[in-house]
């Protein structure tokens, strides 16, 4: 048999599938189950975290970590009617959904390309705190007109996060400028 069949057969098993923002960059989580052997396979960004074979018992909790800050995540699998399964991804005790909507109200985040390599900014909106690729960096803010500054180094260059207030609903805007140049992609 083939490389190549012998990894697709083993991924026919794949049942769920999330995608867990973090300040370290986005991960991506797979979960194989074989509702027939009890087979439950494990993978954080393509990489096995483990493999059990032979489960009797087809329900239960799976629980790891992912990320530099070992966020603890918890997979838990249900029965449902017709001998199904649901599968639901719980971060920190906390839907996936819920999860991703506090990051997102509390965080603001960039995927950069800078001299070739790739850079994932995060700014803490509670703490001030800047993060690139999961490492929490040293800023100079400065007070200027329309706001504040947090000048830091981006791949030796200038970069920094603006606040501005605003007069609308949307209270205070953070957008990103590297070179001096704004950058508006964000995720």
């Amino acid at each position: 048999m083939s490389l190549l069949k012998k990894n697709s057969e083993e991924r026919t098993d794949l049942v769920a599938y999330w995608s867990v923002p973090l300040y370290d960059g986005v991960h991506t989580i797979e979960f194989d189950h074989g509702t027939t052997s009890g087979k439950r396979v494990l993978r954080v960004d393509g990489q096995e975290l483990f493999r059990r074979d032979w489960m009797f018992k087809l329900v239960g909790d799976e629980k790891f970590t992912i990320g530099t800050n070992n966020t603890l995540c918890e997979i838990k699998v249900d029965p449902l009617p017709n001998f199904s399964f649901g599968y639901s991804l719980y971060i920190n005790g906390e839907p996936l959904e819920k999860f991703v909507e506090k990051q997102n109200r509390s965080l603001k985040s960039w995927a950069v390309v800078s001299n070739g390599k790739r850079f994932r900014i995060v700014f803490e909106k509670s703490t001030l705190n800047v993060w690139i690729n999961g490492e929490q960096i040293e800023t100079e803010n400065d007070f200027t007109e329309l706001g504040t500054e947090m000048k830091f180094l981006l791949d030796d260059q200038d970069a920094f996060i603006k606040a501005t207030t605003t007069d609308k609903k949307e209270g205070v805007i953070h957008n990103l400028y590297i070179k001096g140049k704004l950058i508006d992609v964000d995720y």
